[in-house]
């Protein structure tokens, strides 16, 4: 297989010039992180490894919202999600008065600041950005109350067990789903292939980025929980000679060791500076080490 090129020196200011970097998320959030990593120099291919999209129907969630008073927490754990509740709400005519006499939580600072910007308050963030430590700042909390999660119709049950056994009643309601965008599937098996495209980083911001990656490559058994089979993890292995795989959190990280990959790099603040700074940290000064 040809060599990878190697970067150019970084500079003091721009520590990844010229380590070329591929941005998996979602079309509508690629923005953000790709940003700041070519602020930071790097050349950035956006291939996004999933597609955000509406559920099959909105009638739990529109149930739910109408039903607002009814509860006393409610829980957001995506930006998606955030927005796609919004939504909703719209359609039904709702405010965000009807949420003022909720408590409100966020899985992280991202989160956090798109539920601020419709102005209402976030009660809870966790310490640490994943469902384990949502779990440990509301425990205490939510006893003998009701709580409303919103997310993506395929995710971990960790928050809702967990807040049950805690003497919750919790109530789970779809407000999206995600899906393999079949259109990169092209684009991302002929970057890997081209020496002169091939990504020297590959960033993963969720589980389903992982899985999906995996899909998209031709390893089918990626979309369940089983493993790929040996045959098509080779495969995917020989696709990411030379390639590094960033991971926003341990989370994802394990997901990636679930499908057989490699954790070379793991952000340790779950969050997207955090995953920036992460690269940064690994690649920057050290372009002899990427060919």
């Amino acid at each position: 297989m040809p060599t990878m090129s190697k970067p150019r020196r970084s500079s003091t200011n721009r520590p990844l010039k010229g380590v070329r970097v591929l941005v998996g998320r979602a079309r509508h959030q690629a923005g953000a992180l790709s940003g700041e990593l070519r602020k930071l120099g790097a050349q950035v291919f956006e291939i996004p490894f999933i597609e955000i999209r509406k559920p099959r129907s909105f009638k739990p969630l529109d149930s739910a919202l109408k039903n607002l008073a009814a509860y006393d927490w409610l829980i957001l754990t995506s930006a998606n999600g955030v927005e796609a509740m919004w939504e909703r709400m719209a359609k039904l005519h709702l405010t965000k008065k009807n949420l003022e006499h909720l408590r409100t939580a966020a899985i992280g600072p991202a989160t956090k600041k798109v539920i601020e910007q419709r102005g209402v308050k976030v009660d809870v963030v966790p310490k640490e950005y994943v469902a384990e430590s949502v779990v440990r700042s509301l425990r205490r909390r939510v006893k003998g109350k009701r709580v409303l999660l919103v997310r993506a119709k395929v995710a971990r049950d960790v928050i809702p067990v967990e807040l049950r056994r805690a003497g919750a009643k919790v109530d789970v309601v779809e407000a999206y789903e995600t899906m393999v965008p079949q259109s990169s599937r092209v684009r991302l098996r002929s970057a890997l292939r081209n020496p002169r495209l091939r990504p020297h980083v590959v960033t993963f911001t969720s589980s389903s980025t992982v899985r999906n990656f995996v899909q998209l490559l031709g390893a089918r058994g990626a979309a369940s929980t089983a493993k790929p089979s040996h045959r098509r993890l080779a495969r995917v292995h020989r696709s990411l000679e030379a390639t590094r795989l960033a991971s926003i959190g341990p989370v994802t990280s394990s997901t990636l060791q679930e499908l057989g990959l490699p954790v070379d790099i793991e952000a340790r603040e779950f969050t997207i500076p955090g995953l920036v700074a992460a690269i940064v940290r690994e690649l920057s000064g050290r372009e002899e080490s990427i060919a």
